[in-house]
């Protein structure tokens, strides 16, 4: 890696530091209570993957950059100052070994928001060219061609085509006011379509307008995941730019977790602005429609059911009644998993890390903690509501002998719809 690639690199991690990054890292106790929170150590015993052990470049460029005893250890030769090799170490760790699922940041003791700060340390990878092959892949193509997976507009309109010949329903593109615009990640598209077939079935009984954008129906953000800023403002503002154009009311986030952490949560900011709609994730609207009598479902799943909770949309979302009262809607025989809701246990693949080639072997021992949870509950089938971890926890399952369904939430409850007369 050349030396301007470090530099900027290393400006970049100057950059990041803030008052609260400054906060964080002097009031740091080494307590080690992050360890115990992340899933790639309490699965590999393994100290490395301590979570605040995570940031230690970004903890040196603070020590060094910003505090006086830094400087001097630095001047005197009593500490080394970060490198290029160091950074290319660290990738694992920033990179391979978190999923920025924040489970770490709920049980500082101190408050320390442990993976803003991995967030952070991101872009200062990014800009020193230590980020995945896999992400930058990801990334590239998401700016390009507007989708990571390199899925182009034909081939949603081809997925529409066959929904609507099977179906009879009609998906809409383009609309004006609509109640809603829907986004999709490319997961759905190409592996999930029958979550777009359970939208348009539960928009028609909930009799509300809606439209996909043919300039912007891509919900996932890479730029989050890989830690860019830069790309992750090009991406929200597309989005941002068709749903104005159309005067939609309410931008609709698909059952993807970062996808809802970009739009929702990071998107005013990386834009400067409020916007002009809301922003909801899908289980929220289907709460919404519920409680107003507009989801109507009849029948039970006679299988018992268990949820896995995606860690942006509950614990960094918030949204954790909402899916239970979805899913008592349509299950009599529905258990919780040990430690549900704010404090579940990541599927392993979130924050990008699904997209990391060489990172599987490290995923699959991680996910030993979501096979235990399983094991627990003795569950017949396994529901969630987010495509990344449906993907990612089917290998896992299937790493390790497996065989129990995952089922998304929004299609489950269309199956369940109230057939018309």
């Amino acid at each position: 890696m050349s030396s301007a690639s470090f530099e900027r690199g290393y400006h970049a991690f100057k950059e990041q530091i803030d008052s609260s990054v400054a906060a964080y890292f002097q009031s740091c106790v080494s307590c080690g209570m992050c360890a115990e929170a992340c899933l790639f150590y309490t699965e590999t015993n393994n100290p490395e993957y301590t979570p605040i052990y995570k940031l230690e470049p970004l903890r040196k460029v603070w020590e060094q950059e910003y505090t006086l005893w830094g400087w001097l250890k630095s001047s005197i030769g009593l500490s080394r100052k970060l490198n290029d090799d160091d950074l290319k170490q660290w990738q694992h760790y920033i990179y391979d070994s978190c999923t920025l699922c924040g489970r770490c940041s709920m049980v500082c003791p101190v408050g320390n928001d442990i993976v803003s700060m991995i967030r952070k340390a991101r872009e200062g990878m990014v800009a020193a060219g230590h980020a995945p092959e896999g992400q930058i892949g990801a990334s590239k193509r998401a700016v390009t061609i507007g989708s990571p997976m390199g899925v182009k507009l034909p081939a949603l309109q081809a997925q529409v085509r066959h929904i609507e010949k099977d179906t009879g329903l009609t998906i809409p593109f383009d609309t004006e006011g609509a109640d809603y615009m829907v986004l999709l990640s490319s997961m759905e598209i190409m592996n999930f379509p029958e979550y777009l077939e359970a939208i348009a079935r539960i928009m028609k009984q909930a009799g509300k307008t809606w439209t996909l954008s043919s300039q912007a129906f891509e919900a996932t953000n890479s730029g989050i995941q890989i830690g860019s800023t830069d790309i992750a403002r090009e991406l929200v503002s597309r989005v941002v730019n068709a749903a104005e154009s159309l005067k939609v009311k309410t931008v609709i986030s698909p059952e993807c977790g970062h996808a809802y952490t970009a739009i929702r949560w990071e998107g005013p900011n990386l834009m400067g602005r409020s916007f002009d709609f809301k922003v909801k994730h899908i289980v929220e609207v289907l709460d919404e429609l519920r409680a107003q009598g507009l989801l109507k479902t009849e029948g039970f799943e006679e299988q018992r059911l268990t949820f896995h909770d995606p860690c942006q949309l509950v614990r960094r979302g918030g949204v954790v009644q909402q899916p239970r009262n979805l899913m008592n809607m349509i299950s009599e025989d529905f258990v919780e998993m040990p430690d549900a809701g704010m404090m579940n246990w990541c599927c392993g693949g979130g924050g990008g890390a699904a997209a990391i080639e060489e990172a599987e072997e490290l995923r699959t021992q991680a996910f030993m903690c979501k096979k235990n949870q399983l094991d627990e509950v003795k569950a017949d089938a396994l529901v969630t509501a987010c495509a990344n971890c449906r993907i990612v926890m089917e290998e896992g399952l299937e790493a390790y002998d497996m065989d129990i369904p995952i089922l998304g939430l929004t299609e489950l409850l269309a199956e369940h719809l109230v057939e018309e007369n």
